[in-house]
């Protein structure tokens, strides 16, 4: 029984890294792009905004998906994360209102194992 929440620890531990690794290459993906990073890894009570970035007048609020392929990765994403997602950038905006004239679109950035970054600028709407 021991052996398996080691097992589970070591598991978590690795996805937690396979994630952080999976945001640096993102964000240094969109900064390559003309991406300006405003925050990265927001919290606050309603949820986490992996990054947010602004490029001309639009504010992305960017979640990354890390997974071993890409369609796993896609398919990762709740209703209910997209919500939590959706109250996080409210919650924002109302911390920094100097954004709050920008366009807010919410984007997804997958990643798999030795793959670019694939961005899904608009992947959802915040009245779906």
């Amino acid at each position: 029984m021991r052996r398996s929440r080691v097992t589970a620890a070591r598991r978590r531990q690795r996805a937690e890294r396979r994630g952080r690794l999976g945001e640096w290459l993102c964000l240094w993906h969109l900064r390559l792009r003309g991406w300006h990073i405003v925050a990265r890894q927001w919290r606050c009570p309603a949820g986490e905004i992996d990054i947010l970035a602004r490029r001309g007048g639009v504010l992305a609020v960017v979640e990354v998906k890390s997974r071993g392929e890409f369609a796993t990765a896609a398919a990762a994403l709740s209703s209910r994360q997209r919500r939590r997602i959706e109250r996080a950038a409210q919650a924002f905006l109302k911390v920094r209102p100097d954004l709050g004239g920008l366009d807010l679109r919410f984007d997804l950035m997958w990643v798999a194992p030795f793959r670019p970054p694939r961005h899904s600028p608009g992947a959802w709407r915040a009245d779906d």
